[in-house]
């Protein structure tokens, strides 16, 4: 991926927040000093441009223009916010907003998805993390700025737009149809495997996401009338989303009195007063020390990233998967006059460990891949499939019915599993492990 070539998406019309976002309010700014000359040649650059472009533009398109080309020249993380996009960005932290349910940067003048958004018209339809939409309806992406893209993936609920992509692994272009709809995506699931293991997945980091993972956790004890034996917290195509959130989240696992590096969860360094960020354990572990697998993948990103590395820090969980997005940055909104703002990169964040994650990602402590693991009737091997019934003279079945057994519609057998998701199926058998193990098993 080049990195210097990717633009990030300003508008939430598809997602929560992509980065870790903290809303600001401006301390004490450091006075401007006007550089003249620089002035100057923007000036004849504008007057320039008011004089002989060849068509009439706005002033005021020109001066919003200029302002969205300084901050996309920063990182691919800052923008400006006009009242639109502000407006989308606060309703997408809330977790309802419209559009398709995706998180999406542009790399290589493509838009490219970093994940679809769990039940959402994009999930739904088949869009998978790492696919390159080439062509939106019957316009081709190449050439479109992301603002364009973005307008042209916007539109009422109920219609539907024809996103064409390019997907590793198939050596053709998918049109894929997806129908846009309001997007109100809960943050938190969970599931109980095997009768005593829990699975919480999380979606992605809204505001109340802490607070639903706790009601999460004591919802499972209820049902399971115990606490869990494993936990297995699922944060695959997890973009992000408030910090805060994910702080709160990774305190319900960990112990404050036992914890290496000062009990830190999260730090930050920037340059600007207030951008010194230090979040540290402040409770008891919710789950009293039940071994946990954390489970991440290329669409793991930002608060995602932040708490899957407090935990593997801290030693509290064992990582698996594929190594995460690496977005080790923190945004900062500031709001400016007439419902605009700015969304600024003001800090880098580091794990409990001290160590950036910025462009490098998580690396899991066990990589494996997803895959998909063929069942008993699609794994038919040519040359070997001749079975009994096919043998002159042999003897036939007696019975002509089965006997039938009851079996409960919630629950599935690991061989369903294994096929289903081979990633979780592991992360199952690895959480078990754990707790058979001499250091859980008391």
């Amino acid at each position: 991926m080049n990195k210097n070539n990717i633009k990030t998406v300003a508008l939430l019309f598809a997602s929560g927040i992509l980065s870790s976002t903290a809303i600001a309010s401006q301390q004490n700014p450091v006075e401007l000093q006007v550089p003249i000359d620089d002035i100057q040649r923007y000036s004849t650059v504008l007057e320039h441009v008011k004089n002989y472009y060849v068509n009439s533009i706005d002033d005021s398109k020109l001066f919003e223009d200029s302002i969205r080309g300084m901050l996309a020249g920063l990182d691919p993380h800052s923008a400006y916010l006009d009242q639109d996009e502000y407006m989308e960005l606060k309703e997408g932290t809330s977790g309802k907003f419209g559009g398709l349910g995706i998180e999406v940067v542009m790399e290589d003048g493509f838009v490219k998805i970093i994940s679809p958004i769990d039940d959402t018209p994009a999930d739904k339809a088949g869009i998978e993390a790492g696919d390159l939409i080439i062509k939106l309806d019957d316009t081709p992406v190449k050439g479109l700025s992301m603002r364009e893209a973005v307008d042209l993936m916007r539109g009422k609920k109920g219609t539907a737009i024809i996103l064409t992509i390019i997907r590793k692994g198939v050596d053709h272009p998918l049109a894929i149809n997806v129908k846009r709809d309001i997007i109100s995506s809960a943050s938190v699931k969970h599931k109980i495997f095997d009768t005593d293991y829990a699975y919480i997945r999380v979606s992605q980091f809204q505001t109340d996401t802490g607070e639903e993972m706790k009601k999460a956790i004591l919802k499972l004890n209820k049902e399971m009338k115990q606490n869990p034996k494993g936990i297995i917290l699922d944060l695959r195509n997890n973009p992000g989303g408030i910090l805060q959130s994910s702080v709160e989240a990774a305190d319900l696992f960990l112990e404050k009195n036992k914890l290496n590096h000062d009990g830190v969860i999260v730090f930050s360094k920037g340059r600007a007063p207030g951008t010194q960020l230090r979040e540290v354990s402040k409770s008891k572990d919710m789950t009293h020390g039940a071994p946990i697998v954390v489970l991440v993948n290329g669409g793991t990103a930002s608060a995602g990233e932040i708490l899957t590395a407090a935990l593997q820090d801290h030693q509290r969980a064992i990582v698996i998967g594929e190594p995460t997005f690496g977005k080790g940055s923190v945004q900062t909104v500031l709001p400016l006059k007439d419902q605009r703002a700015l969304k600024l990169t003001t800090a880098l964040y580091y794990t409990p460990s001290g160590k950036s994650i910025q462009a490098k990602g998580i690396i899991p402590d066990i990589i494996i891949e997803n895959m998909k693991i063929p069942t008993a009737k699609e794994n038919t091997s040519a040359g070997f499939d001749i079975k009994e019934s096919d043998l002159n003279g042999h003897l036939s079945n007696a019975k002509k019915t089965d006997v039938k057994t009851e079996k409960n519609k919630d629950t599935f057998t690991s061989a369903e599993l294994l096929n289903k998701d081979y990633q979780l199926y592991e992360a199952l058998n690895l959480v078990k492990a754990m707790y058979l193990s001499k250091g859980f098993n008391n």
